[in-house]
């Protein structure tokens, strides 16, 4: 997450084609991490699965990367910042994700963690300076908590299959990223394999004493193959690269931007739940996730709107 050039206040910047074709890819990769994710915590708890995500990408990390000159005098130099970002942007928003995908699908986690972007920009506009808000975004705000609403609506009313809470810690998740994106923005310059391997790392160390207590993993059974298999595409794939992606496209778009990543997403995670895991996206799902799309196209001034 880094410090583009002050901006004027009005609308973010665009984005190259480059940055949109890295953003794309990363879309896909981050909607494959919320079908290995369902598969995955069905066999292993939560805190255990984070556990295993985010170190299995630190160790691939630091045998990629360790060798390059300065490596490790950089992420010593940074690792207070470091550790906090491993906490905002892994330990807690991959933990409540696990939690509520125990009981809802990769297609709706998706949706409600495509919210990030409006928390990113509520937060962006207290506690930075170049990223204020407008009237676009205000309208893309408000045009995607309304699809939040709708998508969390029913469950608040106690007439949805899936509970409330799991689909709040799904949102809780999207706030968490939405800081982090904020805090990120101080890592501008540091190079991205350097961010990426420090937060992953970070986060090992956090969610090792959870893991331990709360799900003691020395008592779990062996997980199936197709499990094992998941857990190491969601680490080395949808963690460990993707986050070399991520971190470069913050360096060079500005946090908004960057979280615009969770358009992409929903897809996806979308097709390969119904694909794969017999999952349906109901009438109001499909509904809610237009509202928030139009919200973030707005956000990134993507619907040509001119705003005097």
């Amino acid at each position: 997450m880094s410090t583009p050039a002050p901006m004027p206040r009005t609308l973010a910047p665009s984005m190259s084609a480059a940055t949109w074709a890295t953003l794309i890819l990363l879309g896909l990769i981050w909607g494959a991490s919320f079908f290995f994710g369902r598969i995955a915590v069905q066999h292993v708890p939560p805190m255990t699965l984070v556990l295993l995500r985010v170190s299995l990408a630190a160790l691939a990390l630091h045998l990629a990367f360790g060798r390059l000159p300065g490596f490790y005098a950089t992420l010593a130099s940074r690792w207070p910042e470091l550790l906090v970002l491993g906490l905002i942007n892994n330990a807690i928003p991959f933990t409540l994700i696990f939690l509520g995908q125990t009981e809802i699908g990769a297609g709706l986690a998706s949706i409600l963690n495509a919210t990030t972007p409006l928390w990113t920009v509520i937060i962006a506009q207290v506690l930075t300076t170049d990223e204020k808000i407008s009237a676009a975004k205000l309208i893309g705000c408000a045009l995607g908590l309304a699809g939040m609403v709708l998508l969390i609506g029913p469950a608040a009313l106690g007439i949805a299959d899936a509970p409330l809470w799991a689909k709040l810690a799904v949102v809780g998740a999207a706030v968490s990223y939405g800081f982090a994106a904020a805090f990120g923005k101080r890592f501008k310059g540091l190079s991205p394999r350097i961010t990426a391997t420090g937060q992953l790392t970070a986060s090992s160390l956090i969610m090792l004493p959870f893991a331990l207590v709360v799900d003691q993993p020395w008592t779990l059974p062996m997980p199936p193959m197709e499990v094992i298999a998941a857990i190491l595409a969601l680490a080395l794939v949808s963690t460990a690269f993707a986050y070399v992606l991520y971190f470069r496209i913050l360096s060079v778009a500005g946090a908004t931007s960057a979280s615009l990543v969770t358009l992409l997403v929903p897809p996806s995670a979308i097709l390969l739940g119904i694909v794969f895991l017999g999952e349906t996206l109901s009438l109001t799902e499909a509904i809610g996730l237009g509202l928030i799309a139009l919200g973030l196209l707005s956000l990134d001034n993507r619907l040509a709107i001119k705003w005097k």
